[in-house]
């Protein structure tokens, strides 16, 4: 397949999932060591204005490899008949595709499918929800689990004996061993390639071996608090005291100072073999994770809870190697992950055959603009649907109750719980009708849901709401313009530009009447 002029040959991408970006020291973090992620930004151009689209995991990967929001449409779940990965159109054009990857979801009902069109794959075992043993090593007793009860991983986790056992030193041994002995050789046979290294650390469990464990928390006595809670006040309610609340957090560091160091032997092969000269490198996330932050209302919030989304979540870091780009540089534009979708596909002289809503950012890394784009989406289904931009950050929760909303989908899938695995998507019902999606023949099942229904357990949450922060003034997001009775001018402008967005993406007229718009 031929290169594109003064593109590169290959492109690798890193998903460090649930990466906060005001952890790493290129961001100015300072609570963690991050010298690799650090080392990488400063030959890379390093996005300020990068922002989640679809939420949370397997939403989020399916921006990055179909390039279409799906969180408008349906929660959480498969590829489907109306579209195809990027991958299926790199096989078409010769790119050889390589996953490796400890990300349970992508090898589970929900996000069974994202795999299937690399030329390989690779699956490093044991990762949280990962199914991996049938029995316990009895040597692990196991860590406080706020509430979760037993989990695949507390069968898996007496099996990993040193640090290289765990799952993400594996999955990045396994990326760094394949550039070291695999690149080279479709790089002399001149065939191109696309590495994705899908790693799910530093997600929770928190959970290291020792010299990470207790790196930032060395005073801490007994089992180590690797299981965050997802709730807000947890701190308030006394589900955490202030001293466990530290020692969560020096948890997640420890977790991503020790992803961060064997992220550094993928760094040294890339030196060692010269791939910097022929291939593009981009390192993002998925979403951040709550540890504690604050939230407008002034409670500490923890894991991914059912609330709006704020920057600790939603602002996340990106950064890119691109061969001839300003190296050492950052850009300001307004990004979202279904931006990288339309980049691989310039990258490698591709087109999707169905519709997407990414944006090239060819044109930034380039200097040949300073925006692709003037706003975008991000949300969660069926809870408040999010506009940003660069003077705002918008959510809009329903007005009245939570309906209408509709499902779309032919898989009808979503993500199990380990723990309970009979409870499942509610089945269509005789309400349910064919349709079709935005840019397709293809009919869809749309599944409507109106107050009272059992919905899919996305959508529930124990308030919704509608806030309106100024990115420019507030940055850290402490006072909610909605509730200023001087900012009505702001609100209705935000208000009125969600609405153009929603229309302008053909999102489904539920939503719009949902919200009140």
């Amino acid at each position: 397949m031929p290169v594109p002029d003064g593109g590169p040959a290959n492109v690798v991408v890193v998903l460090l999932d649930s990466l906060n970006r005001h952890a790493l020291g290129c961001y100015g973090g300072t609570e963690w060591a991050t010298p690799n992620l650090d080392r990488f930004a400063a030959r890379s151009v390093r996005f300020t204005n990068h922002h989640t689209g679809s939420l949370p995991c397997i939403p989020a990967r399916h921006d990055l490899l179909v390039g279409a929001l799906d969180f408008l449409w349906k929660p959480w779940g498969s590829i489907e008949l109306w579209e195809e990965a990027i991958t299926a159109s790199m096989r078409r054009a010769g790119v050889v595709t390589q996953l490796i990857s400890d990300h349970p979801h992508l090898f589970e009902t929900g996000g069974e499918n994202y795999h299937t069109d690399f030329t390989a794959w690779a699956y490093e075992r044991g990762h949280e929800s990962d199914p991996w043993k049938t029995r316990p090593d009895p040597s692990w007793v196991g860590a406080p689990d706020f509430g979760r009860g037993h989990t695949h991983y507390d069968t898996s986790r007496g099996y990993f004996r040193d640090e290289d056992d765990f799952p993400g030193p594996r999955t990045m041994t396994a990326a760094a061993r394949w550039l070291r002995d695999v690149a080279p050789q479709h790089r002399a046979a001149g065939e191109r390639f696309f590495l994705f290294v899908d790693e799910f650390d530093p997600h929770e469990p928190f959970d290291t071996p020792e010299r990470w464990a207790s790196m930032y928390d060395a005073d801490w006595e007994g089992a180590h608090m690797i299981w965050p809670p997802y709730r807000v006040g947890a701190v308030e309610a006394g589900l955490l005291s202030p001293r466990e609340a530290r020692q969560v957090r020096a948890q997640y560091g420890g977790k991503l100072s020790m992803i961060d160091h064997w992220f550094g032997r993928l760094l040294d092969e890339l030196d060692a073999t010269d791939g910097w000269a022929d291939t593009a490198v981009v390192v993002c996330t998925d979403h951040g994770h709550y540890l504690g932050e604050p939230d407008v209302h002034g409670d500490d919030v923890w894991g991914k809870p059912a609330i709006p989304v704020y920057r600790t979540l939603g602002h996340t870091p990106l950064m890119i190697w691109w061969p001839g780009a300003a190296g050492g540089s950052t850009c300001d534009g307004l990004t979202t992950t279904a931006d990288l979708h339309a980049t691989l596909l310039d990258a490698f002289g591709l087109h999707a055959a169905h519709r997407t809503h990414g944006h090239s950012l060819l044109p930034l890394l380039h200097g040949a603009a300073t925006e692709v784009r003037d706003w975008l989406l991000t949300g969660v289904w069926g809870r408040e649907v999010h506009l940003v931009t660069n003077e705002w950050r918008y959510a809009r929760g329903p007005v009245g109750e939570n309906a209408p909303l509709s499902m779309w989908s032919n898989r009808w899938t979503t993500m199990p719980i380990g723990r309970a695995p009979d409870f499942k998507m509610p089945p269509p019902d005789d309400r349910a009708a064919l349709d079709r999606m935005p840019g397709s023949s293809v009919p869809v099942i749309r599944q409507p849901f109106q107050a009272g229904d059992l919905l899919p357990f996305w959508a529930y949450a124990s308030r919704y709401e509608t806030l309106l922060f100024d990115r420019v003034d507030d940055p850290f997001e402490t006072r909610d313009l909605v509730a200023d009775s001087a900012a009505r001018g702001p609100v209705a402008e935000a208000t009125e530009l969600l609405r153009h967005a929603l229309l302008s993406v053909d999102a489904p007229d539920d939503q719009l009447v949902r919200l009140g718009l």
